[in-house]
């Protein structure tokens, strides 16, 4: 048996068969190593699709040998074969930076079953990314979202349990509105397959079903994916999770969720239902327009810096979904490259910001004063993340923020590109006044000295900084993710082949 024809079911049964075998060990160490070597694993089994799909073009896998639509098809292009692979490497990244984290901030009798939900979590995201079944969408969307409410109460905040029942009831929400939108995708096309769906569409009778579900579907994965005003559950979510399972959700949760937008509004009903007779933009740019500027001025009044990244996070999935209403070639590519730049910047902040909790014990700005000359690896992380996170040259944040400047201005949408700028300037005063305090600020001397000032551990930097290292690559050489980008996007307006 030939592996290389195997990778689309290792992606998914690798994961998934860790999570048990987890529950099983129940020792920390094991599990954690247990978690890192899957990791791995399912990494490289996506890198090898990735350079498969650039290499031969698309790769349908048939569960079991029932050919679709009759079968559940695995459908892997250069839009999902990207997402699988950032979502694996993020999965990989942050589990080798967890593991002092979880020991200090989880129960150790506990930690076994936070890897076998971490596992759990990875299979339901990677599942929803690569299957071509409609309904498989929602079965791998519920397995990623309870294990998901499982990862953030593990916080040692009691709120976290408060966050994660919130996150549960909003989550629910938007999950039964897509189920339903799928239900009534089937009823109009008599097919969950979603290649053979999208061929079935334009010709369906049902079309009021096909617009019952059109509508659903957009209510659904804005909750998902956090899109202002729907957004409510992430901010708690982020602040009281533990912070390694921040990082992670925070670079992939969400991405996929955009993903799915992008799969069912481009390559199902197609651009030109979506944007040209269902006038999508209409709702999703007033929504992404207020989302960059009015969360941007909330992170400037927050306290709390886990709190200030989640409504940080909320605005970066502003500019995604503004750059996806563009509906050209130029503006998809601007917003699933800075998917790709988003997850990698802000899972490196939140790994930054977890170094200090780890530490001091808070993530208070204000409590911040000269930490350069106790920790200045965690600083200079900081920095140069926030950097990226600004949009300043030689920096990831930068390629993705000017191809989306550059499409609006191709379109006409001038005062787009100019909200964009401005909002730009508002994370900088969030950003600069962390970085102003961290760096200048002398400590008080009414203050009592702080307790345990020194470094983070090395276990946890260096998995930060070699995250780092990639997001300087990348934005040194930005042709490359954009090149990617553009090839997505020429499959996603291409529609299923």
């Amino acid at each position: 048996m030939d592996i290389a024809q195997q990778l689309p079911a290792l992606v998914i049964v690798l994961p998934m068969l860790a999570a048990p075998l987890c529950v099983l060990i129940r020792h920390s160490a094991l599990c954690w190593a247990l978690s890192v070597f899957t990791s791995l694993l399912t990494f490289l089994s996506a890198f090898g699709l990735f350079n498969q799909v650039r290499a031969d073009g698309v790769i349908r896998y048939a569960i079991g040998g029932w050919a679709a639509p009759t079968g559940i098809e695995y459908y892997v292009d250069m839009a999902n074969a990207s997402m699988l692979l950032l979502v694996s490497f993020i999965s990989l990244i942050v589990l080798l930076y967890a593991y002092e984290s979880v020991k200090k901030s989880v129960v150790k009798a506990k930690h076994y079953l936070f890897y076998a939900a971490w596992m759990l979590c990875l299979t339901g995201l990677l599942g929803i990314t690569i299957t071509g079944d409609a309904f498989n969408v929602f079965v791998f969307l519920e397995i990623s979202s309870l294990s998901m409410y499982m990862l953030i109460a593990f916080g040692s905040n009691r709120r976290a349990l408060t966050a994660s029942f919130r996150y549960l009831i909003m989550g629910s929400i938007g999950a039964s509105f897509i189920l339903i939108g799928i239900g009534f995708l089937y009823a109009a096309t008599g097919t969950l397959n979603m290649a053979d769906m999208a061929g079935r569409i334009p010709d369906a009778e049902a079309q009021r079903a096909v617009l019952v579900a059109f509508s659903f579907l957009t209510i659904g994965l804005m909750i998902k994916s956090a899109v202002f005003p729907l957004h409510g559950w992430l901010a708690n979510a982020y602040q009281y999770a533990p912070v390694a399972v921040t990082a992670f959700l925070a670079g992939t949760a969400t991405k996929v969720s955009l993903y799915v937008l992008l799969r069912f509004f481009f390559s199902i009903f197609g651009t030109e239902y979506s944007f040209g007779y269902m006038l999508l933009n209409v709702v999703l740019l007033p929504a992404a327009i207020v989302s960059f500027i009015l969360l941007s001025l909330v992170a400037i009044f927050q306290s709390d810096l886990k709190r200030m990244l989640a409504y940080s996070s909320v605005a970066q999935v502003g500019y995604i979904v503004a750059a996806f209403c563009l509906a050209t070639e130029q503006g998809l590519t601007a917003g699933i490259v800075h998917i790709f730049n988003h997850g990698i910047i802000k899972t490196a902040l939140f790994m930054s910001v977890g170094c200090m909790l780890f530490r001091l014990g808070h993530t208070h700005r204000n409590s911040l004063d000269n930490l350069i000359s106790t920790m200045p690896f965690t600083v200079v992380a900081f920095i140069i993340s926030g950097l990226g996170l600004i949009g300043v040259p030689l920096t990831v944040g930068f390629v993705s923020k000017f191809t989306l400047i550059g499409a609006a201005m191709e379109k006409g949408w001038w005062l787009v590109g100019a909200l964009v700028l401005l909002s730009s300037l508002f994370a900088v005063i969030y950003i600069g006044r962390v970085i102003e305090i961290m760096l200048f600020r002398k400590v008080r001397v009414n203050e009592p000295a702080p307790v345990g000032m020194k470094e983070a551990p090395l276990s946890m930097l260096v998995p930060m900084y070699a995250l780092i290292g990639v997001s300087i690559w990348f934005g040194v050489f930005g042709t490359t993710t954009l090149s990617v980008a553009r090839e997505a996007a020429l499959v996603l307006l291409g529609g299923y082949q």
